[in-house]
């Protein structure tokens, strides 16, 4: 009996030993790896650096804050984008940069001052396909780490709408073919935001009355989370 009552205190201490071990792994915080720590560079024009929106509010950083918010550790990023770039600012710039080659997050989205400013389509042709070199270059060469974001068409702003908003529509269509085909070419990720911006909702434009709003550029935030693992 004696023995049995010492069998029976054993199993039972084991047994709480055991649970709370259980526990302690339970509750240990989750270690976060060299894979959730990124470092995003986004090239681009206006709609890249936020024009008339709060830099937070830029679709760059509210991506990265959402990235932030899943887990991830964003520890850098890097915003190369003016108003009124075409390729050609986008590609002087970079050549007057000097970015390392290990971004583990590249985004681009350029094209529109291009046709806005009447520049030959072939000369987007041939700088689009440069700069998409660049930003797989700033990504250690791994064209998984790189995505492309379709242009918008601000046809639908109020600026656009007193222009000729089918040949806005059209020009940007055109240019987002372009874009595509280069990048399934390479084998990098595009990601078509241009339905959102097809909205006349106010709500959706910033005070400029040309640009997406921050609101919007949450919209595109979504989109990009929605169809890319990070």
């Amino acid at each position: 009996m004696y023995s049995y009552m010492r069998l029976f205190a054993l199993l039972m201490f084991c047994s709480i030993l055991f649970a709370c071990k259980k526990n302690e792994a339970t509750d240990m915080p989750r270690v976060k790896t060299s894979s959730d720590t990124l470092r995003y560079l986004a090239l681009g024009d206006s709609y890249t650096k936020g024009q008339s929106v709060p830099w937070a509010m830029n679709f760059p950083n509210q991506l990265s804050d959402a990235l932030n918010q899943r887990g991830k550790v964003v520890q850098e990023t890097t915003i190369l984008a003016e108003t009124g770039w075409t390729t050609s600012n986008l590609k002087s710039a970079i050549a007057a940069s000097l970015f390392p080659n290990d971004y583990n997050v590249v985004s681009l989205l350029i094209g529109v001052n291009n046709f806005y400013q009447n520049k030959d389509t072939n000369l987007y042709i041939q700088e689009f396909e440069e700069l998409l070199n660049s930003a797989i270059g700033y990504a250690g060469g791994k064209v998984e780490r790189v995505f492309v974001v379709s242009i918008p068409d601000y046809g639908f702003s109020p600026f656009g709408q007193n222009g000729d908003t089918q040949k806005i529509s059209s020009q940007t269509n055109q240019y987002n073919r372009i874009a595509l085909k280069i990048c399934e070419r390479y084998g990098v990720q595009f990601i078509d935001i241009t339905p959102i911006s097809r909205n006349t909702d106010p709500s959706l434009i910033a005070a400029d009355g040309l640009h997406p709003s921050a609101k919007q550029y949450s919209l595109w935030v979504e989109r990009i989370l929605e169809q890319r693992e990070f």
